[in-house]
């Protein structure tokens, strides 16, 4: 008996899916649940979400939202980033829905359960749809590996440990100290 290829699943297909029960984000065409993140997850989202809304308050560059919110990058590619940003030259890419195209900065924080996909394909679906900036963020190490995609999806502009300080094109000014992202 052959094997048969389901096809892909596409947007509209996503869009299907109930509101309740588990998350899910759609990764070239394939549909991945995304399990519930763990405590220390949602204290480092916060913190990074905290320095970033307390920065654009005074700055307001654009919008930060964070998950669940569905980002549409595609036809067969739908996420839901730990945080995303759009800047305001860019609103026209949110949608009631989300963000229906390519935000500019967006966050992953990594788990277990996620942390390949977050490495791998996700990483090549946003170099591909043009997001300019990535962070993958690492509780495990206390790591922050930023990405320039659009100059380079292969390899981190940078990586930073606990102690460090950087900064983001994205939010001028603003030192971002590492040991305040992990801070319990």
């Amino acid at each position: 008996m052959a094997d048969v290829i389901a096809p892909m699943l596409t947007k509209e297909d996503y869009r299907l899916l109930p509101d309740s029960g588990p998350r899910y984000q759609l990764v070239e065409g394939e549909l991945c649940m995304a399990p519930a993140p763990n405590r220390y997850h949602q204290v480092i989202s916060r913190n990074i979400e905290f320095m970033l809304l307390k920065y654009l308050e005074a700055h307001p560059l654009g919008e930060l939202y964070d998950a669940p919110f569905d980002v549409y990058l595609s036809e067969n590619d739908v996420f839901q980033p730990d945080l995303v940003f759009v800047k305001k030259e860019n609103f026209g890419v949110l949608t009631d829905a989300g963000v229906e195209g390519t935000p500019d900065f967006v966050v992953e924080i990594l788990s277990p359960s996620n942390a390949y996909l977050d490495k791998k394909a996700k990483l090549r679906v946003y170099a591909r749809t043009g997001v300019r900036e990535l962070w993958l963020v690492d509780p495990e190490t206390r790591l922050v590996q930023v990405y320039h995609l659009q100059a380079d999806a292969q390899k981190p502009a940078a990586t930073y440990t606990e102690g460090g300080t950087f900064s983001s094109p994205h939010f001028p000014g603003l030192a971002i100290g590492v040991s305040e992202i992990f801070k319990r």
